[in-house]
C-alpha cells in the first residue's frame, strides 16, 4: 500500500487527518478501516436531495389500502430525506445489501466496479455501509429492529459495525437461513448451504414492564391438528401430556386409581408431577385423562386455549418453511416469463417470516436495497392473507434498468394482476404506490436557493404528512387532505399568505401550515387572525436544520 503524501495539504486537512489517527488509535475494540469518500456523499455537500413524484407510475388500484412508496435514486439521498420525512416511524427495516463476494460487476463504489483485486474492497464495503446505517437508525421507532441479509465475506465486519452503531447489547441473533435445497457436489472445500441474517432492535425490550423496546412476535402454530375434544369438554380442544417426571420427591408418589378402579404408581425412578392435593384438584376439574375407556395409564389435559398462541422462532430457518433461492428465481419467472439475472434472490417467504416476527399489522417497512421488489411482494402477500395494513418504502438506484424494469413492473403485477408462466390468470392482490424520484437544488446558503428548496419541497411534506390529495392549488400555495381528516398547506411565497388565510376561514378546519421564511420562524405574527385553526411550520428551516445535521 502507498504511502500518502502530505507535502501539499493544508494545515486544516492536516489537523483532520492527525484527529481521525488519533480517534482511530484511541480505539479499544472494534472493526478499523480506512474510510474511502464516496461522491454520493461528497455531492450533498454542494446539492441537497429532494424528491420529486413520477405521476405516470402512480398506482391506485384500493382507496381502502395504505399508499405505498418506490423511491428511484441512490440510497445515501433516499434516506436522508427520509431523515426529514420519516424520523421515528419506521418500525421495521430489511436490506439485503451487496455481499463484496469479490466477484465482477456486483457493486461499485464511486462509478467502479470493486472486486477481488480492490486492495481497499472491505474499507470500501465497511465505509458504505457505516453511511446508510447511521443514516436508517434515526428512522426506526423506539421499539423498531432492523435485518440484514449477509455472507460470510462481511459477517463478522457487519456484526462488530453494528454493535458500534446500534449498540452491543441491542444484538438480538444471528439467523443462519438454508438457501439451498441440494448440495453443490462441485465444492472446492465445502457445499455453502446457508446464509446470515442479522437482526438487530433499535432498543431491546428487556421484559414485558418495560414502556418501549422491540419484542418478537410468536409465529402462528402451523398444525393444531394433535388438538382433540374426543370427551366433548367445554374448554375446547385439547392433548394430553406426560403426566410423570425425573426425580424422588417422596411426596409426589402415590397410588392413583383410575375411573375402572385400575390401579397405578409412577414408573421406578420417577414420581408424578404433582403432590396428592393437586392431583385430587385436578381430578375434580376433570383434566386427567384415562383414555376412551378409562383404564389406560393417567395422562395431564391441556387445552389448546391454555397454551400460547404462537411459538418462540428459532435460529435456523430450512427452506421447506421459508423458501431457498431457487423459489425465489421462480416467482420472478412466474411474474416475467423469464428467468433472473441474480445469483442469490430472496423468496417473498423469507421477508414474511421476518416481518411477521418483527412488526405488527400496521408497521411500516423499509427496504433501501430494493432490488427486484421481494420486500414489496411480500408485505402485500401478508396483508392480503391476515388483514393487515402494513405499508412499505422501498428505495433503489436504477443500475441496469432494475428499478423501472424490474422492481417496479413486479410491484405493478402483484397489485393489479398478471398472467403467469402458465398462462393462469393470478388475481392482484391490491394496494396504492406512489412513484418517486431523486431530485437535487444548490446547497449554497442564499435566498435564491432557499426560494428553491421551498418550491420542489411539495413532494417531501406530502410524504412527511401523509396527505397527498390536492384539494386546493393556488398561485402561491396549495391545499392537501388524506382519507383520515387530515389537512396540509404549503405556502411557496409572501403572496400566498392572505389568499390561503381567507380559504381556511371558509373552512374552519384545523391545518399544518408549512411558511416560507428566509429565517426560522414561521411567521406567526402574520396568522394571529387564523391561530386556532394552523400548525405552523417554517420552510425551508426544517429541511435545512435535518441536512445539516447528517451532512455535517
Amino acid at each position: 500500500m502507498a504511502k500518502k503524501d502530505y507535502s501539499n495539504w493544508s494545515k486544516e486537512d492536516l489537523v483532520k487527518e492527525v484527529e481521525k489517527k488519533d480517534k482511530l488509535l484511541k480505539k479499544k475494540y472494534g472493526v478499523v478501516w480506512e474510510d474511502k469518500p464516496e461522491k454520493v456523499a461528497l455531492l450533498c455537500k454542494e446539492k441537497l436531495p429532494v424528491l420529486i413524484e413520477d405521476k405516470n407510475k402512480e398506482i391506485k388500484a384500493d382507496k381502502e389500502k395504505p399508499v405505498n412508496f418506490l423511491i428511484e435514486g441512490d440510497n445515501y439521498h433516499a434516506l436522508s430525506v427520509l431523515n426529514y420525512t420519516h424520523k421515528g416511524k419506521v418500525d421495521l427495516i430489511y436490506i439485503d445489501p451487496p455481499y463484496n463476494t469479490g466477484k465482477k460487476k456486483e457493486w461499485k463504489y464511486n462509478d467502479h466496479w470493486v472486486d477481488e483485486n480492490d486492495q481497499y474492497r472491505h474499507s470500501k464495503w465497511l465505509s458504505f455501509m457505516q453511511k446508510r446505517l447511521n443514516l436508517a437508525k434515526p428512522l426506526l421507532k423506539t421499539g423498531g429492529v432492523i435485518f440484514i441479509s449477509i455472507d460470510d465475506n462481511e459477517y463478522a465486519q457487519l456484526r462488530l459495525l453494528c454493535n458500534e452503531i446500534f449498540t452491543e447489547k441491542n444484538f438480538v441473533a444471528n439467523i443462519i437461513w438454508q438457501k439451498k435445497f441440494s448440495p453443490q457436489n462441485d465444492a472446492t472445500y465445502f457445499s455453502i448451504m446457508h446464509d446470515y441474517i442479522l437482526c438487530i432492535a433499535k432498543k431491546k425490550k428487556k421484559n414485558k414492564k418495560d414502556a418501549d423496546g422491540w419484542q418478537r412476535n410468536l409465529l402462528a402454530r402451523p398444525d393444531n391438528s394433535s388438538y382433540k375434544n374426543s370427551d366433548n369438554d367445554s374448554r375446547g380442544p385439547w392433548t394430553s401430556g406426560d403426566l410423570t417426571a425425573e426425580g424422588p420427591t417422596p411426596n409426589c408418589i402415590y397410588e392413583i386409581i383410575s375411573p375402572t378402579k385400575r390401579r397405578y404408581l409412577p414408573p421406578k425412578g420417577k414420581r408424578w408431577v404433582f403432590n396428592k392435593d393437586n392431583y385430587k384438584l385436578l381430578r375434580k376439574e376433570n383434566r386427567i385423562w384415562f383414555g376412551k375407556n378409562g383404564n389406560s395409564f393417567p395422562r395431564l389435559k391441556r387445552f389448546l386455549s391454555e397454551v400460547q398462541k404462537g411459538y418462540v422462532p428459532n435460529t435456523i430457518w430450512f427452506y421447506n418453511e421459508v423458501g431457498h433461492t431457487q423459489e425465489g428465481k421462480q416467482e420472478f419467472n412466474d411474474l416475467f416469463g423469464r428467468e433472473i439475472d441474480f445469483d442469490y434472490p430472496k423468496p417473498s417467504r423469507l421477508i414474511e417470516r421476518i416481518i411477521e416476527i418483527g412488526a405488527n399489522k400496521n408497521a411500516l417497512i423499509l427496504d433501501f436495497f430494493a432490488g427486484t421488489g421481494t420486500t414489496a411482494q411480500s408485505v402485500l402477500s401478508l396483508n392480503s392473507k391476515d388483514g393487515g395494513k402494513r405499508k412499505f418504502i422501498l428505495c433503489t438506484n436504477d443500475e441496469n434498468n432494475i428499478c423501472t424494469e424490474i422492481c417496479y413492473p413486479r410491484i405493478q403485477k402483484v397489485i393489479n394482476g398478471y398472467i403467469n408462466s402458465k398462462k393462469e390468470k393470478v388475481n392482484g392482490l391490491g394496494g396504492n404506490l406512489k412513484y418517486f424520484k431523486t431530485g437535487f437544488v444548490d446547497a449554497q446558503s442564499t435566498d435564491k436557493n432557499k426560494k428553491r428548496l421551498v418550491d420542489k419541497s411539495t413532494e417531501m411534506l406530502c410524504l412527511k404528512e401523509n396527505c397527498f390529495n390536492e384539494a386546493m392549488k393556488g398561485r402561491e400555495f396549495k391545499i392537501f387532505t388524506n382519507s383520515q381528516g387530515k389537512n396540509l398547506g404549503i405556502i411557496y411565497d409572501d403572496e400566498g399568505i392572505e389568499p390561503f388565510k381567507k380559504k381556511i376561514k371558509k373552512l374552519k378546519k384545523k391545518f399544518v401550515v408549512y411558511v416560507f421564511s428566509l429565517d426560522e420562524s414561521a411567521r406567526e405574527e402574520e396568522f394571529e387572525d387564523v391561530a386556532k385553526w394552523v400548525e405552523l411550520k417554517p420552510i425551508p428551516a426544517v429541511i435545512l436544520n435535518v441536512y445539516k445535521k447528517i451532512f455535517k
